[in-house]
């Protein structure tokens, strides 16, 4: 797992949205898909978010809101149409058999009851019965999807996006909760079980403890750890981490003949897998409210950590007439606790700059443990944020966390004031730099530093998102590396001043760059500080001073990250606004960064999946000459920038939208779109009557509705390749 994962303010939007809607809006609503993705990249895929998740919950129901109030803004890829988060590179994709969904959240009682009438109404026609309920803890861990043959387990992976995740079949194999061969005999055919990977609150405690007493940093959460430990590349290192696990439910199985949820739990149990002991069939609301109730009181004696309740229709006849949205099944939901508060006192404020300059202020705060981890800092966003809570440095004040890493602070306690208290005044320069501070444009709330080419805080941010996983993926190069290869121990000099340099680094380039660390004794902290190498090993009287073996590593992934696609090259120069998605649709339209480069403005806004805003973004971006020269020192470094096209695919798709939905068995949601992309075609996310096909795969839900409603021609997945091999009839 990376650590101390930054949030992005500059990632993939949506192509600009129709005439009509102001462009305040549109730059909002570009904002929260912006934060959005981010977010849910760092949650799902690097297993470090930085804000909380009420924040999170927050945030995304405002878009969920934004787009039912204004349909016509919607964008094609907007996350309100995904589930979970992208799959990482670190691991071979794995397509699930069955749909992995997520669940329809809800955050008050009120909510919940809306929830339960409507959907015991709609059972209860159906069955002509009103149906039992299956409550169970909300487990906060990562969730997985076993597959068994014949009682064997075969493989293992990570939710992923839904339809795709990461296989980490050799690290669940060395969880011992886990049977690699089911008891009993007379087992399915085939079949998926999906469960939680936790770690319980007690081994968490421990695992930390050793952690500190080693002087390495420990684990925020226990969610971070079970998911850090599962997406360990050696599984040695899995297997010495204490994960659980408590299975759910079966997704795809052949000839198993179970009628309810409850009645899975009792199978699984006899398959001798791990089932939780916190699950009852209820039969009122009133019931559901008191095991809520209860719970919630002794969330901090369980097991392992919660967030909240499981509410499921336990017949699965009904589940099946009840159905699917896009995103989540219709008869079930979960309820989410509200999130912890506690008081603490508010040391200073400070700010960090961020990889666009963006000058970030923060909180710093008297350690106070909240939802089972101790907190010292929580963001504070810009200025305005500040002034607008009305907090002053030296203030008590509420902090709300909900059991992950940043938190939240709410506001001062008022009555606790005693007049020392001091107002934060934002810096009016650089505090990296010492570069004057302003808006990037004229009415910006933000202020950025002015001195983006060498500023040692924005290049070791720019350092460390090139290297991340939506980008080069090298993983051997973390944030204490970048911060290590820009801005040393005072008095070296830095072996980076520029991106432009990175892929020439040698080991000797690196053998005297040294950072300071307090140093320590048996993994206690002295209070003093001293200079250490980062990159070499120390040397002693009978060995001489080398390269460490991260180095090394970090010296080969460099040399593998130059075979990267375009798409990857372009997530890495930190282009505003330009992410995973509009890189993607960028190297696919132009397929070389020369041709990218030479592009007009209008050429690139007419790019499915672009628009107007990034387009203007690129063409910013490629006028500033030391932008050019990292592009130029890149390709003279052998990093590649042209992908390889395939001339025999037709551009037969010219002109069509096409909506793919469902799972299909031999593409991808990722691998569907580019088969589109490269053929001309549109890939859109939402039927209209501008559709001209929509591909329907297993559990196609309410698309294929709509679809069928407009009289979109629909095709399955063998008509789906036959109109990617053939173009549409003539």
């Amino acid at each position: 797992m990376r650590q101390n994962e930054r949030v992005t303010d500059e990632q993939n939007i949506p192509e600009a949205a129709p005439q009509g809607i102001s462009e305040e809006l549109k730059e909002h609503y570009a904002q929260l898909i912006e934060q959005v993705r981010a977010s849910r990249q760092q949650y799902y895929v690097d297993d470090a978010p930085t804000i909380s998740d009420a924040a999170y919950d927050a945030m995304y129901r405002e878009l969920e809101e934004l787009e039912a109030l204004h349909p016509e803004i919607v964008a094609n890829d907007s996350p309100t149409q995904e589930v979970g988060g992208e799959v990482s590179t670190a691991f071979a994709p794995v397509v699930h058999l069955s749909r992995m969904y997520s669940l329809e959240d809800v955050f008050s009682i009120e909510e919940l009851k809306a929830w339960f009438e409507k959907t015991e109404a709609n059972a209860t026609r159906i069955a002509g019965e009103k149906p039992q309920w299956l409550t169970e803890l909300k487990i906060d861990g990562l969730a997985i999807n076993l597959l068994y043959r014949k009682g064997k387990l075969v493989r293992a992976a990570t939710r992923g996006d839904g339809t795709t995740g990461e296989d980490v079949t050799h690290n669940v194999l060395t969880i011992k909760s886990i049977p690699t061969q089911l008891a009993g005999k007379d087992w399915p055919e085939e079949v998926e079980v999906r469960g939680e990977i936790f770690i319980s609150s007690a081994d968490f405690k421990k695992l930390n403890e050793g952690i500190v007493e080693e002087g390495r940093a420990p684990f925020a959460n226990p969610r971070n750890a079970a998911a850090g430990s599962l997406r360990q590349k050696d599984a040695a290192v899995t297997a010495r981490r204490p994960l659980s696990m408590f299975v759910h439910g079966i997704g795809a199985q052949t000839g198993l003949d179970i009628q309810t949820q409850a009645q899975t739990y009792d199978q699984l149990k006899e398959w001798g897998l791990p089932v939780s002991p916190y699950s009852k069939v209820l039969t009122t609301l009133d019931e559901i409210l008191e095991f809520i109730e209860k719970y919630g009181e002794q969330r901090h004696s369980l097991v392992h950590e919660i967030d909240g309740i499981v509410i499921k229709v336990n017949h699965f006849r009904t589940q099946n007439q009840l159905g699917y949205t896009s995103r989540v099944p219709r008869w079930a939901v979960a309820y989410k606790y509200p999130p912890e508060e506690v008081n603490t006192k508010l040391l200073d404020i400070q700010v960090n700059v961020g990889r666009t300059g963006r000058v970030t202020p923060f909180g710093v705060m008297e350690p106070v443990v909240v939802a089972g981890s101790t907190v010292e800092m929580a963001t504070l966003h810009n200025q305005d944020v500040v002034k607008a809570k009305g907090v002053l440095i030296g203030d008590t004040v509420v902090l709300r966390k909900a059991g992950d890493i940043i938190p939240e602070i709410v506001g001062p306690v008022v009555a606790l004031r005693d007049g020392s208290e001091r107002e934060f005044v934002m810096p009016t320069e650089c505090p990296s730099c010492g570069a004057p501070l302003a808006p990037g444009k004229e009415g910006d709330v933000d202020i950025r530093c002015t001195n983006p080419r060498t500023c040692p805080s924005q290049l070791r941010e720019r350092i460390f998102y090139a290297a991340g996983r939506g980008a080069f993926d090298i993983e051997a190069l973390g944030y204490e590396a970048a911060k290590a290869l820009t801005a040393p121990a005072e008095p070296q000099t830095p072996p980076l001043t520029s991106e432009a340099e990175l892929f020439n680094l040698t080991a000797e380039d690196l053998a005297e760059v040294k950072i300071e660390r307090e140093k320590k004794v048996k993994g206690q902290g002295t209070g003093v500080m001293e200079n250490v190498p980062y990159f070499w090993t120390k040397p002693t009287a009978k060995t001489p001073s080398k390269p460490t073996k991260n180095t090394e590593n970090l010296l080969v992934q460099l040399e593998k990250a130059k075979s990267q696609p375009l798409w990857r090259v372009l997530v890495a120069l930190s282009m505003r606004h330009v992410g995973p998605t509009a890189a993607r649709a960028l190297a696919t339209e132009f397929g070389s960064m020369g041709a990218i480069r030479s592009a007009s403005e209008e050429r690139l806004a007419n790019v499915d999946g672009v628009g107007a805003i990034i387009a203007r973004s690129v063409i910013e971006w490629f006028s500033v000459d030391w932008h050019r020269e990292i592009v130029d020192a890149w390709a003279a470094s052998g990093v590649r920038m042209e992908d390889e096209r395939d001339e025999s695919i037709e551009r037969n798709l010219e002109g069509l939208t096409i909506v793919v939905t469902g799972t299909l068995e031999d593409f991808t949601r990722d691998s569907a779109k580019e088969a589109i992309l490269v053929r001309g075609g549109k890939a859109s996310g939402s039927v209209s009557k501008k559709t001209s096909y929509l591909v329907a795969g297993v559990s196609a839900g309410s698309k294929l509705d709509k679809a069928q409603q407009l009289g979109v021609k629909v095709l399955d997945e063998a008509g789906f390749k036959e109109l990617l091999e053939n173009g549409p009839e003539q």
